[in-house]
């Protein structure tokens, strides 16, 4: 009889546990991150007898979690790519929005500008039309102005988010560290029984740090996990949560970084976070918002620099010399918070042309020897100041660095051609009347000529032509052609190693290298660029160019004389400064004239004594011409290596954050249905399903109502028993 009731209380408890368990999973069935226990059963073992076994029971062999790790790793991986692809989208969606709007974007303000401009160049002298073309430009810098600091919010509220992220994660690595202590100390964990529920809250807390950042996990023989995040960067080690912060990056306080925080010092992991929506803010600030102020920067720039350029070749109403529309501010020049010399680096814009959208990285490697990398790419470029301090090395996409001595090995410093330059634009100039639309020269002929020869109005020439230096044969001379205007500039100049050359409004120097140029060499200033040409035979080594302040010739007002000979095949130049030769001429009607820094043509036929004058335009006010020049700006190729306008390279960059917002949306959605379906998949494995629990009371209660009544018949025997031999 003790045997019965032995099996029957056996029974009687294990039916117990099942109710119990089964009333958990009911009680946790909108538990977020719950899975289903089951209660495991195993016979106890048979006892012997005469005629056979006998069976002695039930145990509880476990209460098991019922979990996939597969598919618990995919839910936490699909977590952190759709976390990542949501934060991307969302701040890539606010910088798409402010772009492409029709009318708080560039674009409008920019065609306003320019049909300003044109409606002046239709009537030079109304003062009006010169005043709307001042507003408009304070419209245009102002629009400049405020998406730079739009942005700069954008980049703040970035900077937030990582604070908050970063919190997030390191309070949720703490608990999941305090949790690995727990399972490390449960009662059962040695001889293999787990701690469901804090199992089911670790998984849960590590899904949750999927949010914010890419996760993997390793399991350990003690029943705790190790964490790593982003490239293996270990985040939990046992009981151990590494903490995590924002930190001002090496180069810019108002950029943040995120590290590994011990004590006072840390260790930068930006480049090595991936995934979650830690990831998607990097992204973001990689891919769209530095980007972003990076082309917004060069379209100021290329508008500042050629409007300037351009505007310096004419004349105001007052019959003086243009200058400059817009001031820009300089190129940043980052030194490394961990630079422990006293060297500088100081950099020029030379060619806005040649300017890309990428920022740069000096490095002083020692013994003279820098490297430039350009991010973008990673290209790279050595620059030897062979101990000369300061060093000015050659033009690197359109820029022109100076190094001063004095770094130390390993400094570095960070250069951003383009990087806040919108937020520096500004209109320079107040009065209509400075607003220089007529061009400083203009050509005459004599009342005295015969014949028809006549001359264009002429225009300057600007110091952005492509101009190329050839030597002669022997090499002791050289001829100056530009290739912008077609026109030669000098020729048969004698050539003198070191000596000044001029035209068009800069200054060069050719000198001899480990030899003298040889015949045939060329050397080109290209939007004053020098360059040496790439089949020299000679060691003739070229400066780079200095532009006057005026931005031409400095003789461009002089009076030039043009008389033609007798015959008149061939003229004579006379009151000229710059170019050559000056007599006996060749007369090629439509060929391109220049001297002092202009160009003009001649057509017709002359007579003997005909006289061309090309001299200063004074009284032109009602002149447009070099206003048209500077209304073609608009539409003129000066961008991205002359492939793009300045219109062109906007409508670029907002087609490519366009791009990028709709990729990211793709992918957000598409992150979202994969993330659903693992969800799902889950909860198919793992959720409670109360018509399945509700099923198992009922058989788990018949159960245990059968136990207890093998109890009850039991002891009914019992007495029976205690009778008859009472009796």
């Amino acid at each position: 009889m003790a045997d019965v009731l032995d099996i029957s209380v056996s029974g009687l408890l294990a039916y117990q546990r099942a109710l119990q368990t089964a009333s958990h999973n009911i009680a946790n069935v909108n538990t977020e991150g719950y899975s289903r226990q089951r209660v495991d059963l195993a016979t106890r073992p048979p006892q012997f007898s005469g005629n056979g076994y006998i069976g002695s029971g039930v145990n509880i062999a476990s209460i098991t979690r019922i979990f996939d790790q597969y598919v618990q790793d995919q839910v936490q991986s699909l977590t952190a790519s759709q976390g990542q692809q949501e934060v991307l989208l969302d701040f890539a969606s606010q910088v798409d929005g402010i772009l492409a709007d029709a009318r708080t974007g560039l674009m409008p303000v920019m065609r306003r500008f320019f049909d300003a401009l044109q409606n002046a160049n239709d009537d030079p002298t109304s003062i009006p039309a010169r005043q709307v073309v001042l507003a408009e430009a304070e419209a245009m810098t102002s629009r400049f102005n405020a998406f730079q600091r739009t942005l700069g919010n954008i980049n703040e509220g970035v900077n937030t988010q990582m604070r908050t992220m970063v919190d997030a994660v390191n309070g949720i690595a703490r608990e999941i560290a305090d949790l690995n202590k727990s399972i490390q100390q449960s009662p059962g964990i040695t001889n293999g029984q787990m701690p469901n529920d804090l199992l089911d809250r670790r998984d849960f807390l590590l899904t949750k740090l999927s949010e914010y950042v890419q996760v993997n996990t390793l399991s350990l023989d003690d029943g705790t996990i190790n964490v790593f995040i982003g490239n293996g960067q270990n985040l939990v080690v046992g009981v151990t949560a590494q903490k995590l912060g924002v930190i001002n990056s090496e180069f810019d306080p108002n950029i943040k970084d995120i590290a590994f925080v011990t004590g006072s010092s840390s260790v930068n992991i930006t480049k090595l976070v991936t995934g979650g929506a830690l990831g998607g803010l990097l992204s973001f600030r990689s891919q769209v918002l530095d980007e972003v102020q990076n082309e917004l920067g060069r379209v100021a720039t290329g508008l500042a620099e050629t409007l300037n350029r351009q505007h310096k070749l004419g004349m105001d109403l007052n019959g003086n010399r243009g200058t400059d529309l817009f001031s820009i501010g300089n190129v940043g020049v980052l030194p490394s918070t961990l630079n422990t010399g006293s060297g500088s680096v100081s950099v020029a814009r030379v060619s806005v042309d040649a300017m890309t959208t990428s920022d740069y990285l000096l490095q002083y490697n020692g013994a003279n020897s820098y490297t430039l990398t350009r991010l973008s790419d990673n290209t790279t470029t050595t620059i030897n100041t062979g101990g000369t301090s300061p060093y000015i090395a050659e033009e690197v996409d359109g820029l022109s660095l100076t190094i001063t001595a004095g770094a130390n090995s390993g400094d570095r410093f960070l250069i951003r051609p383009t990087r806040l330059v919108s937020g520096t634009l500004n209109s320079t100039l107040t009065e209509p009347e400075k607003l220089a639309l007529a061009a400083p020269i203009r050509t005459l002929s004599s009342i005295n000529n015969t014949g028809s020869v006549t001359a264009t109005p002429g225009f300057v020439n600007s110091p952005d032509n492509r101009v190329v230096i050839t030597f002669n044969n022997p090499p002791t001379t050289y001829d100056v052609v530009d290739e912008t205007t077609g026109a030669t500039l000098a020729a048969g100049l004698s050539y003198t190693s070191g000596g000044n050359i001029a035209f068009n409004g800069w200054t060069i120097q050719i000198s001899d290298g480990g030899s003298a140029p040889a015949a045939g060499d060329t050397f080109i200033i290209d939007k004053t660029v020098t360059s040496v040409g790439s089949g020299n035979a000679g060691g003739g080594v070229i400066s780079a160019a200095t532009v006057n302040s005026t931005g031409a010739d400095p003789n461009l007002g002089d009076t030039v004389t043009i008389t033609f000979n007798n015959p008149p095949t061939t003229f004579n130049v006379s009151g000229s400064t710059t170019g050559s030769p000056t007599a006996n001429i060749t007369y090629t009607p439509g060929q391109p004239i220049s001297f002092n820094g202009w160009t003009i043509e001649l057509s017709g036929t002359p007579v003997a004594g005909d006289v061309i004058t090309v001299e200063a335009n004074t009284g032109g006010v009602s002149d447009n011409r070099n206003g048209l020049l500077l209304s073609a700006l608009q539409d003129k190729k000066i961008l991205a290596n002359g492939t793009a306008s300045l219109l062109d390279a906007y409508g670029r960059m907002v087609a490519d954050v366009g791009a990028t917002t709709a990729k990211a949306k793709v992918a957000e959605e598409a992150q979202s249905i994969l993330l659903r379906e693992a969800i799902d998949k889950r909860e198919s494995v793992s959720g409670v399903n109360l018509d399945e629990e509700a099923a198992n009371l009922v058989r788990f209660q018949q159960a245990y109502q059968a136990a207890a009544q093998i109890i009850s018949t039991t002891d009914r025997l019992f007495q029976t028993l205690i009778s008859a031999v009472g009796g």
